[in-house]
């Protein structure tokens, strides 16, 4: 069984959408896109400098239009099973068919807005956090006043929370922590600095056309398939202001069965997690189409196992 996930914040780089234009249609496409939300996505993903790109607003529009692009270059054929992480979880509806492409680019682009002026009111960010038992490290971070916002599994736990309670876990890891790496995103996102958030994105959530997923839809909240289409709106909206399960997602990858993994553009995050969290889940990462290749052979040989 194949699963297709899609990567959150902070795996965008400058330059990162540039082979993928090359390919047929997709500049077009893209304007496109870009036309429809407001924001030339063709000169951020191809023109813009690190600092540019770390910019919400920017990023997450960015995001979830390279996935778009990069599942559409893979051609034919579902998926078993669908996720995303954080904003990918925007790019993991469209792929199961709960909102069309350009519906999940405007909302997305609403999602970074209301989340960059809600990160603008006070001084905050991220930092994961590489090794560590988290039965020790959340009570840890929580004793900092720092939040477990991204619970990834394999031994790594994203801390948010403001630049002081940061530089506070910097200077007091907690026992069994190699390393804390701060991460290139601009805000405490899925915390409760981002509450601000939530009542613009209910709003943009009732101008949605929604429909139910066409295939399984493991939600961030708690590693769930949800199977209805409003539910899963509903959860992307609270999302915001909630801790990402990602590690229950995998649980669930696992339970359903899953033999193979691909993650979308810009990959590389999720399929490093896998291979950590997922042992004998073989994996595909969509970092240029270069890689297309090796993910349509991997699909084809899933398929055939079937």
């Amino acid at each position: 069984m194949l699963v297709l996930v899609a990567p959150g914040q902070g795996a965008q780089t400058p330059g990162f959408l540039t082979p993928w234009l090359e390919l047929p249609g997709a500049a077009d496409r893209v304007e496109g896109w870009s036309e429809a939300i407001g924001l030339d996505l063709v000169h951020y993903g191809t023109k813009a400098t690190a600092d540019e790109i770390r910019d919400t607003a920017v990023a997450q529009p960015l995001l979830v239009a390279a996935g778009l692009l990069s599942a559409a270059a893979l051609g034919e054929g579902a998926p078993g099973a669908v996720a995303g992480h954080s904003v990918g979880e925007i790019t993991a509806a469209a792929f199961a068919g709960v909102l069309d492409d350009t519906a999940a680019l405007r909302l997305v682009r609403t999602r970074g807005l209301a989340m960059a002026e809600a990160a603008a009111i006070t001084e905050t960010g991220m930092s994961a956090l590489l090794g560590g038992d988290p039965e020790v490290t959340v009570p840890h971070l929580e004793k900092l006043g720092l939040t477990p916002a991204n619970v990834n599994g394999a031994g790594q736990i994203v801390a948010a929370g403001t630049l002081e309670q940061l530089a506070a876990l910097a200077e007091d890891k907690p026992e069994g922590v190699r390393r804390v790496v701060p991460l290139q995103v601009a805000g405490a996102f899925h915390t409760h600095h981002m509450a601000p958030a939530v009542a613009k994105l209910e709003a943009a959530a009732k101008e949605l056309t929604v429909a139910g997923p066409t295939v399984r839809y493991v939600s961030n909240k708690d590693g769930q398939v949800v199977t209805e289409g409003a539910e899963i709106i509903a959860r992307l909206v609270g999302q915001v202001a909630n801790p990402v399960r990602w590690d229950l997602c995998m649980d669930t990858f696992q339970a359903l069965g899953a033999t193979a993994l691909i993650e979308v553009c810009p990959g590389g995050t999720l399929t490093g997690l896998a291979k950590r969290a997922l042992p004998g889940v073989r994996t595909v990462a969509l970092k240029t189409p270069d890689d297309l290749d090796a993910a349509r052979t991997l699909i084809a040989e899933t398929a055939s196992a079937a």
